[in-house]
């Protein structure tokens, strides 16, 4: 995955790119996430809008189309509300989608907004039944007098439609805005956590949930932390971990007790006292976490760096990776824009050897934990050709020495910015969320990146 590498991921497809060349608010996305089998990729966007692609089979006549993903399915999710009783408008943008595993020929997901979680089934259909006994070939109801023969009801084929529909509408359990939902292993029950809760819900129970972790201090002027996100352990029905503002991940076990307040582990590391500043609070605030697939390791995202734990490690991660560490000297500026508060997610390749996170100027990150290299490369328009080789990007101190093609830490556009990011869970594909652009990258080996 080095600079020096064959495998340097090319860019297969763009999936989703606007027809405008303006960007509104409600056509940003603000979430991507691959199904189970990497089949379908689901798109949120602060619109309320769910866009899901899907990926077209192998043709043998052009082996070059592998991995292109086309639009599936839209439809509007969530509208925007307003609470009367807070006189709180509350936003239709979503902010987490996360798919059910396969059971049937029906896809289900769930999709949430800051107050409500949805449940929605996509399915397909491509016959109907023609041939009723007592409605015509408009739907209208015949007169019973005028039937006078039975006949049986046929299938015939028509135009393949895919059908969405909601199956489940959980809302009136959040206080706060809901920053994660994570499916459990057992795929009967998830949790959803806000600021300062986490609820844990029956996939078949709207009505109510059950409260698993609460940290709201009886006065809210002593409250010093907020939850940042919440996952489920990947083969551990039992488990969970949350992160929080402080830098803190808590792995909790509900066989323990109802309410998780006393948390089976913490994972911490302790803050140098040379290094610390008036930003130190706010850039080791956690914004993401993920289970590798082994549910072996964590992968955190801090506002400069990626950390990998270790599940029997709590002192200390195993790795710790600088995401973008030529921005030390910039903090105080991107405090004054409000970068600094801006959340970038992570997220592990199938075999949990590489991870990926998102960085400014439309740059994202990759690195190889075996052989500790790592790689910047560029979600442009530029590069959207398809089977266009991305080709590594490097940026330079303020200051230091500059080569050929280097980009000036000066010269950095914080206006755009990869944030939401998702691997394929068995191949070299990826899912780039740059503003209102959704780029899709295959390694052109199809291999192990590395």
């Amino acid at each position: 995955m080095g600079e020096d590498t064959d495998a340097t991921p090319t860019l297969n497809h763009h999936g989703f790119l606007p027809d405008h060349n303006y960007v509104t608010e409600a056509d940003i996305i603000s979430t991507v996430e691959f199904n189970h089998t990497g089949e379908l990729l689901a798109t949120g966007d602060k619109g309320g809008r769910v866009v899901i692609f899907q990926r077209e089979p192998e043709s043998k006549s052009d082996p070059f189309s592998q991995g292109e993903y086309n639009v599936y399915s839209t439809f509007q999710s969530h509208e925007p509300e307003f609470d009367y009783l807070k006189s709180l408008e509350i936003e239709e943008k979503i902010n987490k989608i996360r798919w059910l595993p396969q059971q049937n020929a029906a896809h289900f997901l769930l999709s949430t907004n800051d107050k409500t979680i949805k449940l929605w089934k996509v399915s397909e259909r491509d016959k109907r039944p023609e041939g009723y006994n007592l409605k015509d070939e408009e739907g209208r109801i015949k007169d019973i007098s005028t039937v006078t023969s039975l006949q049986v009801p046929v299938l015939k084929p028509m135009d393949l439609m895919v059908e969405v529909s909601p199956r489940r509408v959980f809302a009136n359990a959040h206080t706060y805005h809901i920053n994660s939902i994570s499916v459990n292993s057992d795929y009967e029950t998830y949790m959803s956590a806000d600021d300062l809760r986490i609820n844990l819900w029956h996939l078949d129970i709207t009505d109510r949930s059950f409260n698993i972790v609460d940290i709201k201090p009886a006065n809210m002027e002593d409250l010093t932390e907020v939850i940042t996100a919440a996952e489920f352990h990947p083969h551990h029905c039992n488990l969970f971990v949350y992160s929080s503002s402080k830098g803190t991940l808590r792995l909790c076990d509900m066989r323990e007790a109802a309410l998780c307040d006393k948390h089976s582990k913490l994972f911490e590391e302790p803050e140098d006292p040379c290094a610390r500043s008036f930003f130190s609070e706010i850039i080791s605030s956690v914004s993401d976490v993920k289970f590798s697939h082994s549910g072996r390791y964590l992968l955190t995202r801090d506002y400069l760096t990626a950390k990998v734990w270790d599940l029997n490690m709590e002192s200390k991660p195993l790795e710790t990776y600088q995401v973008h560490d030529y921005l030390r000297s910039k903090l105080c500026s991107l405090y004054e824009n409000d970068c600094i508060f801006d959340k970038f997610e992570c997220a592990w390749n199938g075999s949990d050897s590489v991870i990926m996170t998102g960085a400014y100027n439309n740059f994202f990150r990759m690195f190889d934990r075996n052989t500790k290299r790592d790689v910047t490369l560029e979600a442009s328009r530029e590069s959207s050709k398809p089977r266009a080789v991305l080709k590594p990007r490097r940026v330079c101190a303020a200051g230091g020495k500059r080569r050929k093609d280097d980009i000036s830490v000066d010269s950095l556009d914080f206006t755009k910015k990869i944030l939401h990011t998702a691997w394929h869970p068995n191949e070299n594909i990826i899912a780039i969320a740059a503003t209102n652009n959704l780029y899709i990258f295959q390694d052109k080996l199809n291999s192990e990146m590395h």
